[in-house]
């Protein structure tokens, strides 16, 4: 089942810090193909989505962590939930891990 992926202005705004720092290459490619993942199967279990219980979406939805890296210091990660219409996901946020 595919996805279409919305982004928060939030979201927006990381990606775009991403892309803007030459120096996060690699996180950006990492969080490119987490993103490509999550379009076409947001369980893969590359990403090691789990729910994040101490976030809510806008409307109560569970929001889910997604791994764009794993095993590195302040690996980056994918906040997102399902939603607000059958086959779309939010991107809530795309940070480091603290």
């Amino acid at each position: 089942m595919s996805f279409e992926l919305l982004f928060t202005p939030q979201a927006d705004t990381d990606l775009d810090a991403l892309e803007a720092d030459a120096g996060l290459a690699k996180r950006l490619k990492a969080v490119r193909k987490a993103l490509g993942l999550l379009e076409t199967n947001p369980r893969h279990p590359g990403l090691k989505t789990h729910k994040f219980s101490s976030l809510k979406g806008p409307g109560g939805e569970e929001v889910f962590e997604a791994y764009a890296e794993n095993r590195t210091p302040a690996a980056w990660r994918i906040f997102w939930y399902y939603g607000p219409d059958k086959k779309q996901i939010t991107i809530l946020a795309i940070t480091p891990h603290p």
